[in-house]
């Protein structure tokens, strides 16, 4: 919730209207703060203010050296002086809702009153603690469980509170926790007025809530602030429930609608009765609720005295018990215990006028009144004896009472002493027995009592109306949580010691002529205890019911759960109206339930889920050593913290296993739509602190060795371009991206802007914002990173090296194919994609390059079709192992992995086959393999052409200057001299064997096919001079051969090198062509036709990528013989290894 500030004017008699003018303005500055994400805005009193006045602050010229950040720096004399004349007060009776803009509503500022410890805090607490689980379920806690047991269920209980008490003190004092209080329209005087401002019904928003959700951030505080309010609610259902138990069981048993006499059915009957007058109940409680809270309120004071005047009433039964010990008799029969309410005396027979009559109670077992009617077997076989059921505090009851005596539902109540047994048990059931209702066990009775200790954030909630917050919550809430600990412990041990045991295991105190049992205790008279119970639990119903809307209401107000936003508005007042609508039908379904003991625990469960996470904050806060974690409060330890945690865990799994899961799958919920549909908040929560921390460690970790071969995954720098409006020219590099990583691993997405970062700082942000969201519609979880730099290979460059933190560094570089690199007039573009390979290269990082990327699947399936893999030469597996990961995405996923390898003349193609799928089979990879032979061929005559006007074409580009006309005759000479060259050569003949060879391979190609090829060159040399200015162009090329030849070769590559060598010898018009160019062209060519005929139909096909050429001067000549190898496909990724094995057949 926001911080709201109030402005209070220091009564000097001196102020100006220079200072009216600063108070306005602070004041406008509180308006605007209250609408937004709720975070407490900085700006208004230390960085960025702009307020008029800062020019007179700052005449003169002692501080002339920093007048240009006075701007957003203010002086320290100012910002003193602001904060003297600012105090951190809520504002007591504002509720009002956040008007809309055009109404133009502002918002009232009321001074709050100021309260102490004991006013603010610890009564609250006092009163929130105890109520109805001590006045209608502790006695008979006491008596299943025995003192022992029940003394245990206390202390945890009670330790739990305390030591979450401990961590709620050290986050309460570590700044300001914000609370708004209510409309407390009181008119009294001094003492009066202080004792009902604190009575007054506040909201639990500005504690449990705000410090969770500050501490462990939105996805925390949304999630454990629903639980707690649920919590909340169903404490208002149990409440209610507590009402109606009170009225229709102790004060008007006769106002029950449903009633029956076969006792199977009243049990039901009641649930009935519960259920109808729970919701006349809920219905009237919401009704004054909605009018107003100032009703609440004027009866606050009414339900603490009627606490405070019952657990005197009973201490004071106690003490009395000593000397005179009240007359509840219990009548048992043989050992067990009677329904005392249709019999007045306890016996079998009375002697009235000396004549022997029976009684009430024979009938109840009897058929008739005679002496000798038929009678129950177990009556007839035992005496009826009357025991006192309030024997005492010195009667010794304590003893029988130390042990438990848990059973099933149906156990008759019984007192340990020697009975005769009936042989015929079945109409037990319909006799005058107190039974159990419930079965019971040891953890239903901790789910059932830790209700009772609930209700130590009343103090937190209250903190904008204390004296002095950081003081008073501490040792208010400690010392509320130490008095109701001996208040409950007292009262195990003096129940025990006093009541009779079948007394205490009696609910509902039909042994007692239907008393409550606690008011038998109690003295002057059980009206007491009953009359007080039920008022406090009337005061605690309204109580939930006014906080539980207003906690639904601040988190909606918060925005981080989209759909509740509906609850943050209510009336012009800021009454809550829808958020008390719901909270009305959530807790009707709880007194739909209609019984208190199947309501404790559920409610039970948020209570420990909201407790367990504030110690959870504590533990986080104290451990991360964060420099904001200045808690004044110091008895505090990160170990009580997590004892605190690990005891509300076991709890909640001992209350209830099944609750405990239901109510953590609730919070995950919530958890995980806060976390995907939540408004993106930052508070500098714990959990990103402790993320912040798990970061580094995992860093520092993963310097200490290079990851193994089996945990190898790309982590990709993506390279992308931008347009002039900077936004991404190719998304479905995005696409291609997501569906390759699948959200796994690491994805930094980086771009270059051509500048220095001084004068392209704002289009770098804007350029990082557009990649952003293009990485958000794509769904591509990564990282965004935008350099500056003179030029575009120097910023690249800058990437490769620097992008990535530590051990969480890219291994894999991806990025599109340059596709116009041939029109480009600038030779700098493919340049830097050349010098981009032999920089990842050098890095030792995979190179992936896409060609027709924008024609990449997006979101569409692909229902089938094939992968094709094109494993020419050995890159560590990386060629292998890309298909399969992009088969993890659906996109993808029903295609076809096929791979294809390359037979030379001296390999065997069968058994290379089943090589490889041998190989295939130990990598757990399915795919089709198909091996391809690729003879030894002879160099073809489209082969050397291309090679020849390849050279002549960027030889001529690079030194001449000509015009287009000049550049097109020139063009026209070199392949006229090329085609009357073939013709000449195919009349000749050849004598030796090499040049025999090559004449033979000319004579294939006729004038027609070298027309052939001169058209195809001359077109393609028009298509260039079309793109041509005054500026020639410059294209490099060039190819590297050492990759693609083994030792076995080396004889056969000498053959052919000398055929060559005299084929030149016999064309002069060739000498110039370098015999490696035309090798690579003629690889190009060769590989190129054999791909196309296996995969031109095929969804996507990686290839091996060559690496550029050593030698600089040859890349002229590298982009022409890609192109030609990618030439007729759709879809290629060329794929260049990073000199390590990625993938591996071991386990």
């Amino acid at each position: 919730m926001p911080t709201s500030f109030t402005v209070v004017p220091v009564d000097d008699g001196r102020k100006s209207a220079q200072e009216d003018t600063d108070e306005n303005n602070i004041l406008k500055e509180e308006d605007e703060e209250a609408v937004g994400d709720g975070n407490p805005r900085e700006s208004s009193l230390f960085l960025n203010n702009t307020d008029d006045e800062k020019g007179n602050l700052y005449d003169g010229k002692n501080m002339a050296l920093f007048e240009e950040e006075m701007d957003s720096n203010p002086m320290v004399s100012s910002l003193l002086n602001k904060l003297a004349n600012y105090t951190n007060l809520t504002q007591g009776v504002r509720e009002h809702e956040e008007a809309d803009e055009d109404e133009g509503a502002k918002k009232k500022t009321v001074k709050s009153p100021q309260m102490g410890t004991f006013i603010g805090v610890y009564l609250p607490c006092l009163q929130n603690i105890l109520g109805v689980i001590l006045f209608l379920r502790m006695t008979w806690i006491v008596g299943t469980a025995g003192i022992l047991e029940s003394f245990i269920i206390v202390s945890m209980c009670c330790s739990c509170t305390m030591l979450t008490a401990i961590s709620m003190s050290a986050i309460a004092t570590n700044g300001v926790v914000p609370g708004k209080s209510f409309s407390c329209e009181v008119e009294c005087v001094h003492l009066c007025y202080s004792m009902m401002m604190f009575l007054c019904v506040l909201s639990p928003a500005g504690g449990s809530y705000y410090m969770i959700s500050r501490s462990l951030g939105p996805e925390f505080g949304g999630a454990v602030g629903l639980c707690f309010y649920l919590g909340t609610t169903f404490a208002g259902a149990m409440y209610i429930l507590g009402t109606i138990e009170i009225l229709l069981t102790y004060i008007l048993p006769s106002a029950a609608i449903f009633k029956t006499e076969d006792k199977e059915l009243q049990a039901e009957a009641m649930l009935n009765n519960m259920r109808v007058y729970g919701t006349c109940c809920l219905t009237l409680m919401s009704l004054v609720v909605f009018v107003g809270v100032k009703y609440v309120n004027k009866l606050a004071l009414v339900f603490l005295a009627c606490v405070v005047l019952s657990i005197l009433a009973i201490y004071a039964g106690v003490i009395k018990t000593i000397f005179e010990p009240p007359v509840f008799p219990v009548c048992l029969l043989g050992n067990r215990t009677l329904q005392n309410h249709d019999f007045d005396k306890c016996l079998k027979t009375d002697i009235i006028n000396n004549v022997t009559v029976t009684t009430k109670l024979w009938s109840l077992f009897c058929k008739g009144p005679e002496l000798n009617a038929s009678c129950n077997e177990y009556f007839t076989l035992n005496n009826v004896t009357e025991i006192p059921g309030i024997p005492g505090l010195t009667s010794g009851v304590i003893s029988e009472n130390m042990w438990s005596s848990y059973g099933p539902a149906g156990m008759l109540v019984e007192k340990p002493i020697e009975a005769e047994t009936a042989s015929d048990t079945s109409q037990d059931i319909y006799m005058p027995y107190v039974v159990n209702d419930i079965t019971t066990f040891f953890t239903l009775l901790v789910g059932i009592y830790f209700p009772s200790v609930t209700g130590i954030m009343a103090g937190s909630n209250r903190s904008g109306d204390l004296r002095d917050a950081q003081r008073s919550i501490p040792i208010g809430t400690i010392l509320a949580i130490v008095t109701t600990t001996i208040i409950y412990l007292s009262c195990v041990v003096l129940f025990g010691a006093c009541i009779e045991g079948v007394v205490l295991r009696d609910k509902f105190g039909d042994s007692v002529k239907g008393n409550l049992v606690i008011g038998t205790l109690s003295w002057p008279s059980p009206w007491v205890i009953v009359i007080g119970s039920f008022f406090s639990c009337c005061g605690a119903g309204l109580q939930s019911l006014t906080g539980a809307p207003r906690l639904l209401q601040a988190i909606a107000r918060d925005g981080i759960v989209p759909f509740l936003e509906v609850f943050g508005h209510g009336k012009a007042n800021g009454e809550p109206t829808w958020a008390l609508l719901l909270t009305g039908l959530i807790c009707e379904s709880g007194i739909l339930i209609a019984s208190l003991d199947a309501v404790a625990p559920i409610l039970s469960m948020f209570f420990l889920m909201c407790y367990l996470f504030v110690n959870l904050a504590c533990a986080l806060q104290t451990l991360l050593r964060t420099p904001n974690w200045r808690p004044r409060f110091k008895y505090y330890h990160w170990a009580l913290s997590f004892l605190g945690m690990s005891l509300c865990l076991a709890l909640m799994f001992i209350s209830s296993w099944y609750y405990a899961l239901v109510a953590m799958l609730i919070a995950g919920c919530i958890y995980k739509y806060i976390e995907y549909r939540g408004a993106e908040k930052e508070w500098g929560d714990g959990i990103r602190g402790l993320s912040l921390n798990a970061a580094r460690y995992a860093l520092i970790r993963l310097e200490e060795a290079p990851p193994h071969t089996k945990n190898w995954r790309p982590q990709l720098l993506v390279l992308l371009n931008l347009d002039t409006e900077l936004s991404v020219k190719h998304p479905r590099l995005l696409s291609f991206t997501t569906q390759l990583k699948a959200g796994k691993g690491l994805t930094i997405v980086g771009s270059v802007l051509e500048g220095t970062y001084l004068t392209k700082e704002t289009e770098a942000k804007t350029a990082e914002q557009n990649i952003k969201s293009a990485m958000t519609a794509e769904k591509t979880k990564g990282f965004c990173h935008v350099v500056a730099s003179s030029n575009l290979r120097d910023g690249i460059s800058h990437l490769i090296q620097s992008a990535g933190l530590g051990g969480m560094k890219h291994n894999s570089v991806l990025m599109a194919w340059p596709a116009s690199w041939k029109q480009s007039n600038d030779p700098q573009s493919w340049k830097s994609f050349i010098e981009t390979i032999r920089e990842t290269t050098a890095a030792n990082q995979a190179l992936l390059v896409a060609k027709n990327i924008d024609t990449f699947p997006q979101k569409e399936r692909l229902t089938e079709g094939t992968i094709d893999v094109w494993w020419i030469v050995h890159d560590g597996g990386l060629l292998m192992l890309l298909p399969f990961l992009l088969r993890q995405h659906k996109v993808w996923r029903k295609c076809k992995m096929r791979i294809f390898t390359v037979a030379q003349m001296d390999d065997n193609s069968i058994q290379m086959k089943k090589d490889l799928q041998m190989f295939l089979y130990h990598l757990r990879l399915n795919a089709e393999v198909e091996v391809v032979e690729m003879h030894e061929s002879d160099i073809s005559a489209f082969t050397y052409e291309k090679t020849l006007v390849m050279e002549q074409r960027s030889q001529m580009l690079k030194q001449m200057q000509l015009s287009r006309t000049e550049r097109e005759r020139e063009i026209q000479s070199i392949t006229d001299e090329s085609r009357s060259s073939i013709r000449r050569k195919k009349q000749s003949d050849a004598h030796s064997s090499g040049v025999h060879n090559q004449s033979s391979l000319l004579d294939d190609a006729s004038p027609d096919e070298a027309q052939l090829i001169h058209d195809r060159n001359t077109a393609s040399h028009s298509a260039l001079n079309d793109k041509a200015d005054a500026t020639p162009e410059r294209v490099h090329m060039t190819w590297t051969k050492e990759k693609y030849f083994t030792e076995r070769n080396r004889n056969r590559e000498a053959i052919a090198n000398m055929a060559v060598r005299d084929l030149f010898n016999m064309k002069p018009e060739w000498e110039s062509l370098k015999q490696s160019n035309v090798r690579c062209m003629h690889t190009a060519v060769k590989l190129n036709e054999v791909v196309v005929c296996k995969s031109q139909d095929a969804h996507l096909v990686l290839l091996n990528m060559p690496g550029p050429p050593k030698n600089r001067e040859g890349d002229e000549n590298y982009m022409e013989f890609l192109e030609v190898m990618m030439e007729g496909l759709n879809r290629v990724l060329l794929v260049r290894g990073g000199g390590q094995e990625v993938i591996t057949i071991y386990s």
